[in-house]
């Protein structure tokens, strides 16, 4: 080997030594060990405090009408004309079809005048049987002569409430062919038009009117919900809202919220077979026909108010290896405990527990993964109010 290889090679162990301590100098080479933190872990803790909720159930539901009539002839004839305007407002008594009405005038006319016929007997009949009932005092005429009178102006009679029955029919009949709104509302498509023969009681309708202000909303909720509420109403756990307790908000299909609050007016007594469920129908203000029969909607019904509801934020709540959920709090001796906890409802962005945290606890909000059940940590306060990226605990 010459010498200048071996000067060549020598350089470069000479430069090799030299980095390693440069590297040793500044802190030792890249990828090492981190240095340790010192103290225990810290975490973010929240007290739990008890506060008033009003616990809401948003439940699904179709809108309904306050009131619907199907319109349909109650005598045979021809239509001549229609009176309204198809979906638009009409009144009770208004005049939607005109049925041909010659010949139920004349059976009008006809009866009238067998009702003048059975009155001018009558009048003869009775004048008769008054002559009649003075002459037999003075036995000017024979008993039969009288009792024949007496029997002839009971039959006048008969005949007379008869002829005025048999009028009121044809009157009745006459005005049918006037066919008129049954409530107010507002009325669909026409299913006939001018020159179309109906019958009476026909089955198909003419029309069909419908009152949409106020209009109804059914909802349904199943029975072991409503088993729930009433038991923890009878517990003293949740108290009645008062008068407005049955105030209820509805969320449109866009997801908007209708401005006008209604009333829960009905809570069906049986429960449905098929599914479980109680029907419940509400009354909602309609002034403007915003809600048309047949809309989905989701009605949020105040079921009651708790006093002493615990809510902890989600993020505090984690699940064990069988799905559980479990919290984490700070014990008096300053270690971390994990608590086996039942949630309820999620409300906004919190659970409700209903067992395993009491008042006073200091739930673990950030940094519970930093260390294990039994281990001392550091616990610091958060905020109630704080968001998580604000109210973050530092690593160190």
């Amino acid at each position: 080997m010459s010498s200048n290889h071996f000067l060549a090679g020598g350089t470069t162990l000479l430069a090799l030594v030299s980095a390693a301590l440069l590297l040793t100098a500044c802190g030792g080479p890249p990828g090492g060990p981190p240095p340790q933190p010192s103290g225990p872990p810290r975490v973010g803790v929240l007290v739990v405090q008890p506060q008033r909720v009003a616990l809401d159930t948003e439940l699904p539901g179709r809108t309904v009408p306050y009131q619907i009539a199907e319109v349909r002839p109650q005598v045979t004839g021809l239509i001549q004309a229609r009176h309204f305007e198809e979906g638009s407002l009409v009144k009770a008594g208004q005049p939607l079809y005109q049925i041909d009405a010659a010949s139920y005038q004349a059976s009008y006319d006809s009866a009238r005048a067998t009702l003048a016929k059975s009155e001018a007997n009558l009048r003869s009949t009775r004048l008769k049987s008054e002559r009649y009932s003075e002459l037999v005092a003075i036995k000017a005429v024979s008993q039969q002569d009288q009792d024949d009178a007496s029997a002839a102006l009971q039959q006048g009679e008969a005949d007379v409430a008869a002829a005025q029955a048999a009028l009121e029919t044809a009157r009745i009949n006459l005005a049918y062919t006037r066919v008129v709104s049954p409530i107010t509302g507002r009325i669909g498509r026409s299913s006939v038009t001018p020159g179309a023969l109906v019958t009476a009681n026909q089955a198909a309708t003419l029309s069909t009117v419908q009152q949409l202000d106020p209009i109804y909303v059914d909802v349904t909720q199943s029975s072991s919900s409503v088993l729930r509420l009433r038991r923890a109403l009878a517990q003293g756990e949740l108290k009645s809202g008062g008068p407005n307790a049955a105030v209820v908000k509805l969320v449109l299909e866009d997801g908007s919220t209708y401005p006008l609050a209604g009333r829960l007016q009905f809570s069906d007594v049986t429960v449905d077979q098929g599914t479980g469920a109680i029907t419940l129908r509400g009354v909602f203000p309609n002034p403007n026909a915003d809600l048309l029969p047949g809309m989905y909607v989701r009605a949020v019904i105040e079921e009651g108010v708790s006093d002493q509801a615990l809510l902890v934020p989600q993020p505090a709540v984690s699940r064990d290896g069988a799905g559980k959920p479990v919290a984490y709090v700070v014990g008096a001796d300053g270690k971390l405990e994990a608590r086996s906890i039942t949630t309820g409802r999620a409300i906004g962005d919190k659970w409700l527990v209903t067992s395993g945290l009491q008042a006073g606890d200091r739930l673990v909000v950030e940094g519970q993964q930093k260390a294990r059940p039994g281990q001392p940590v550091d616990a610091l306060p958060l905020a109630p109010s704080a968001s998580a990226s604000a109210a973050r605990v530092a690593a160190n």
